[in-house]
């Protein structure tokens, strides 16, 4: 089932963020936490530290209705570099790749695309963009068709 859910980027705070938000809207974190040690390496760059693998990759809570929080660290020893404005995303999980493929383009027209719509290491279709407005979006698409 198509949704929409809105995704937090933390500098080295989304364990302590979401936390909080469960203390608010009660529930268990969706799938647990997922931390950045549980991701390959990528290609050419240095081994993550002892306390970045430790980060938060990934987290999801539900809050309201079928409203989803998500959230990832997004710190500096990472190549981040986190402004008012990028620090949330706008998600959309598409029920196909074909309706992926349309929200990304549509979406993209005139702004700037910071991850192309690929097969990613978690089995997803996944890109991610800046609208021509500077809204960040996000587009992942579990669906293999």
């Amino acid at each position: 089932m198509a949704r929409v859910s809105t995704y937090l980027n933390f500098n080295r705070q989304t364990e302590e963020a979401f936390d909080f938000y469960r203390s608010v809207f009660g529930g268990d974190f969706i799938g647990g936490v997922h931390r950045m040690g549980e991701a390959p390496a990528m290609p050419g760059q240095p081994p993550l530290s002892d306390a970045d693998r430790q980060l938060v990759m990934h987290v999801e809570l539900a809050t309201l209705g079928e409203h989803v929080l998500m959230g990832t660290d997004a710190p500096e020893s990472m190549g981040f570099q986190l402004t008012p404005g990028n620090n949330v995303h706008i998600n959309l999980e598409p029920d196909t790749r074909a309706d992926a493929d349309r929200l990304f383009a549509a979406l993209g027209a005139g702004g700037t695309v910071q991850m192309p719509l690929q097969q990613m290491f978690w089995g997803d279709y996944f890109g991610s963009l800046t609208d021509r407005f500077g809204i960040c979006w996000m587009v992942n698409c579990s669906s293999k068709t």
